[in-house]
């Protein structure tokens, strides 16, 4: 059997034996599979596993010639069409088809929206380098820079010997966060959401951070810069998703993830004086205007260059204290109410997106794990104030350098408070830190749960 047409027969599932377990291969040399226009809700892991998978999409005739062999003589994958069915997910075996070359899932509503944009406009390429890198914003760049990391470690337990395994691994098991569960915290943090995000920014994941050393030498100003390249990488330039983080001290909770209108939004900027979103906003235009003309070029740098992610919004998104105070203006600027100093130890933070809740949820692990492996950089390189950054909010004490102090705190981890992000009924929407999560960074950091 090379070709099985299915198209517009309502079906609710593909046929039993048609996406068989691994060992069993009953349909060796199946070469055209179109089965669009049906009702099919889960496209099983084992798909991947038929040796022979070369759909036309949607009945348009392509790849008609035998099917391409590997050097064992089996055929090799090369496309699929299940557009107009009822998927969600799309299973991530899909990338070991490395010669799946034409694919076709339009019309399908699939949870994570940036994939769904992908099957919509990319080749099939694209869409498996999604897949292949775990999804959820990641893709090729991701998938370079933890190739480039996984020889750079390969490269240096080589030249240290057999000693090199071990290090790392001591390394790696001093790199701790315990994480605090609502039923065990006195005072957790609740964030409420209005149901008028979903038209705007709808995700919102959030936690709270203790322990963190940010007063000695250049701390804060690593931490500070950790986070922009953060926005830069897996947050795509706030395209997939925002950071945010405030001092945890400064937050008054239960707090409100909700939207008002460019007119009425008020925040105090980082920085900056009380002003409303719509003068911020246009005050950030001509200020973006003025560094083009200065610099003669297009690029424009700091807030500026997220300016367009707020066009054709009619609301834009915040985050508001039990004061009625708004602490952040994502993807734009948190306020100066809740500013991180030098002095802080305790961190709220906040990841928001308009694409997924999964990636709101992997940046909050790569957060998470870049402040884990910087405190841990500060405290066993025990700085003193004198290659201070000169941060303007540097006004804390003389800090405790004890040698011995400092290998006490190394060893104690980090604890990630759980906040809960309920609906406006008190219905939960998401509890991050759940058992589930910090799973993409589990390789790096040691979770005690």
């Amino acid at each position: 059997l090379q070709a099985l047409l299915l198209s517009g027969n309502r079906l609710r599932a593909l046929p039993g034996g048609l996406v068989p377990p691994a060992a069993a291969q009953p349909f060796p040399l199946l070469s055209r599979l179109e089965a669009a226009d049906n009702e099919v809700a889960e496209l099983g892991a084992a798909i991947a596993a038929l040796p022979a998978l070369k759909v036309g999409a949607g009945g348009s005739g392509l790849h008609t010639g035998p099917p391409e062999l590997r050097a064992d003589g089996r055929c090799l994958p090369q496309s699929l069409d299940l557009s107009n069915n009822q998927l969600t997910e799309l299973p991530a075996e899909l990338a070991e088809c490395p010669r799946l070359k034409e694919i076709n899932f339009r019309g399908n509503r699939l949870r994570d929206k940036r994939l769904e944009k992908m099957v919509n406009g990319c080749q099939a390429k694209a869409v498996l380098e999604y897949l292949r890198a775990g999804g959820r914003g990641k893709g090729k760049a991701e998938s370079a820079r933890e190739d480039a990391r996984r020889k750079k470690r390969e490269k240096r337990q080589k030249k240290e010997g057999g000693d090199g395994e071990q290090d790392e691994l001591e390394d790696v098991s001093r790199l701790l966060v315990r994480v605090l569960h609502v039923s065990e915290n006195p005072a957790p943090v609740t964030v409420r959401v209005s149901p008028a995000t979903r038209d705007v920014r709808p995700f919102i994941v959030c936690c709270a951070l203790r322990g963190v050393t940010l007063e000695p030498g250049n701390a804060l100003k690593r931490f500070l810069a950790a986070q922009t390249k953060l926005h830069e990488d897996i947050c795509e330039k706030r395209t997939a998703a925002t950071i945010a983080t405030h001092d945890l001290q400064l937050i008054r909770g239960p707090l409100t993830y909700s939207v008002q209108p460019p007119d009425e939004l008020k925040i105090t900027p980082l920085g900056r004086k009380e002003i409303k979103a719509k003068d911020l906003v246009r005050q950030l235009q001509l200020e973006a205007e003025e560094q083009r003309k200065q610099k003669k070029r297009q690029n424009i740098s700091g807030l500026h260059k997220y300016l367009q992610l707020l066009d054709g919004k009619d609301n834009y998104p915040c985050l508001v204290d039990a004061e009625g105070v708004v602490i952040s203006f994502p993807p734009i600027t948190n306020s100066e109410k809740t500013k991180i100093k030098k002095s802080t130890c305790d961190l709220f933070l906040e990841v928001t997106s308009d694409t997924s809740l999964q990636i709101c949820k992997d940046v909050m692990d790569a957060l998470i794990l870049k402040i884990a492996e910087l405190n841990r950089f500060t405290l066993e390189n025990r700085e003193d104030n004198s290659a201070s950054d000169n941060e303007s909010d540097a006004l804390c004490g003389p800090v405790n350098l004890n040698p011995e102090q400092n290998v006490q705190q190394t060893s104690s981890p980090l604890v990630v408070e759980q906040v809960r992000v309920v609906d406006t009924d008190g219905n939960l929407k998401v509890l991050y830190p759940s058992k589930t999560d910090l799973t993409t960074v589990s390789s790096l950091l040691t979770v005690l749960r």
